[in-house]
């Protein structure tokens, strides 16, 4: 405890020299608050009631400080900082699986195919009950992963629970897992190859590059389809390392701009294209943000790729992280990224606060016009819009909760114990027979659920209540109450073609694993379907990349 309160004396000492011999106000404010926080931190610690830890106070003061600038400037202590490595390099040491909580224990819900709890014979349905001779019917995900995770080459032995029942004693050897940037690519349509990366962490332009060439090679595409969607960006250099191999050499890609004009930098293509012709689709929705918006933003100014989905998430501020003592990083945002027509994505000024809470994205009526190569306007300030939306349809409540409360998953579980395999994944259906089935497993399990519209129509009744119209609009109310109770039958039937799908993707998801679970999911994408068709008509995608065109909307 002294330590740490003469740490934080030398910190507030330093900066009160640096203030006297800078003679600056901004310096003076700085040692002045430092002192105050220091001064305060005594008196808790001398005479606050119950005893205080410091790490956790102080570090919840640096939490509350940092989320007062923006959502992406985070300290991280030593003890995290296997998530920046995650998130930089998309590699961890552990057993490579996904892991939730159940009564019994800890499920698996996924096995990466290749990694060390794969080659240990762990499968998706399987539940943990021990590791290392310990239970673990009481903890959480959070410390079972814990557990599981490890340095390289150590061992984490688990006792599995299979869905038939027995039980097995496994020892695992952990491993680095590397996640890959490109979970699937293939050829969607005769002609058409589809590429789609998860996220720009090392090494994801090398593995683009090399799944592009192979479609080339061995599938002789023409087009080619970019899927960034669900993607949250990533390591900037990546993003633009791919966009370099469909530009032209020295072609300005994204530059940033700061307040230390010093680490500003422009980005540029370094090496000759390796194609400048092919016609490409780009899909982004809601989720796709940072680096993901720099390649679909880049192709849509220099007019190289046609953007097919929802407007995209709008993070257009650039982060860097700076070592601390003991071990810790500070990630912190430094700039902002420009596009090559001149605009900014950002959909949130996080300088213009409304109370605690940030300001909500700026109006279309505040952006302003910009233009891509060949004239055509864009705008800033609000992500990247596509040139043809097409809306991503939303799961119904009753899928959700289908989901949520592991109906399908059991479902599936239990389909697989008759099914010892299945078809190539091209030739794969779900029947209406097997649908059957589901509705009757469903019966068996009592599955009800809570419909979101509950909830609003209670505030409304309340709301009514409050205003005393409550007398007037009852026979109304009751009315509405009654269509809108959940009947189990009805909503098996209304969202069949939605439920099918999560049944399909989660039975492929056992037999296939990643690949196969991302192939299946193209079976029933508008978006992809819509990019197919754009690539297949060339006057329609030359004309949407005229200056004349105005978006397209497909729902």
């Amino acid at each position: 405890m002294k330590h740490t309160l003469f740490t934080i004396a030398a910190i507030c000492s330093a900066f009160s020299c640096w203030a006297t011999g800078a003679a600056s106000n901004k310096n003076i404010e700085i040692a002045k608050h430092l002192d105050i926080f220091n001064a305060i931190y005594k008196e808790l610690d001398l005479l606050y009631v119950d005893s205080i830890q410091p790490e956790k106070t102080i570090k919840t003061g640096i939490d509350e400080m940092l989320m007062s600038l923006d959502p992406y400037t985070n300290y991280i202590p030593e003890e995290e900082m296997d998530k920046l490595k995650l998130m930089t390099t998309g590699e961890y040491a552990g057993v490579g699986c996904v892991i939730g909580k159940v009564s019994e224990g800890i499920l698996i819900t996924n096995v990466y195919e290749g990694m060390p709890a794969f080659k240990a014979g762990i499968r998706i349905g399987d539940i943990i009950t021990e590791i290392n001779g310990k239970e673990i019917k009481g903890i959480g995900v959070s410390q079972a992963s814990e557990q599981l995770r490890g340095e390289p080459h150590t061992q984490a032995t688990v006792t599995i629970k299979h869905p038939n029942g027995k039980k097995e004693s496994i020892t695992v050897t952990r491993e680095i897992i590397a996640l890959p940037a490109i979970p699937y690519a293939g050829e969607v349509a005769p002609g058409i190859g589809y590429i789609y990366i998860n996220g720009f962490t090392e090494n994801s332009a090398a593995q683009f590059k090399e799944a592009f060439l192979d479609l080339k090679k061995n599938n002789k595409i023409k087009k080619l389809i970019i899927d960034v969607r669900e993607n949250p960006g990533g390591i900037l250099d990546e993003a633009a390392d791919i966009i370099n191999l469909f530009v032209d050499r020295k072609s300005t890609l994204v530059f940033t701009k700061g307040k230390n004009a010093a680490i500003n930098k422009t980005y540029t293509a370094l090496r000759d294209p390796i194609d400048k012709e092919i016609p490409i689709v780009v899909l982004v929705n809601r989720n796709s943000a940072s680096a993901s918006e720099i390649l679909a933003g880049t192709l849509q100014d220099m007019d190289r790729a046609v953007i097919v989905g929802e407007r995209s998430f709008g993070k257009g501020l650039v982060q860097t992280t700076r070592d601390l003592p003991h071990g810790g990083n500070l990630k912190l945002t430094i700039s902002k990224y420009y596009i090559p027509s001149g605009r900014c994505i950002q959909a949130i000024d996080y300088s213009d606060k409304n109370g605690k809470e940030y300001s909500q994205r700026i109006p279309d009526s505040l952006t302003h016009e910009f233009k891509t190569l060949h004239g055509r306007s864009v705008r800033d300030g609000g992500g990247i819009s596509p040139d043809v939306v097409v809306t991503d349809s939303t799961s119904s409540t009753a899928e959700y909760y289908l989901y949520e409360k592991n109906i399908i998953f059991d479902f599936v579980t239990e389909y697989q114990k008759s099914h010892p395999t299945i078809p190539a994944i091209k030739d794969f259906k779900f029947t209406d027979q097997d649908y059957e089935s589901f509705k009757e497993f469903v019966k068996q399990r009592d599955f009800t659920y809570k419909p979101l519209s509950e909830d609003v129509l209670n505030a409304l009744k309340k709301t009514l209540k409050e205003e005393g119209y409550d007398k007037y609009a009852e026979a109304e109310m009751n009315a509405l109450e009654a269509k809108l109770k959940p009947n189990i039958e009805t909503d098996l039937t209304l969202f069949k073609k939605d439920i099918i799908k999560s049944i399909s993707v989660e039975i492929v998801k056992r037999y296939y694993y990643e690949k196969g679970m991302a192939e299946e999911s193209l079976k029933f994408d508008e978006c992809k379907e819509e990019a197919i068709k754009i690539l297949n008509d060339e006057a329609r995608y030359k004309e949407i990349l005229t200056p004349a065109h105005k978006a397209e909307e497909k729902k």
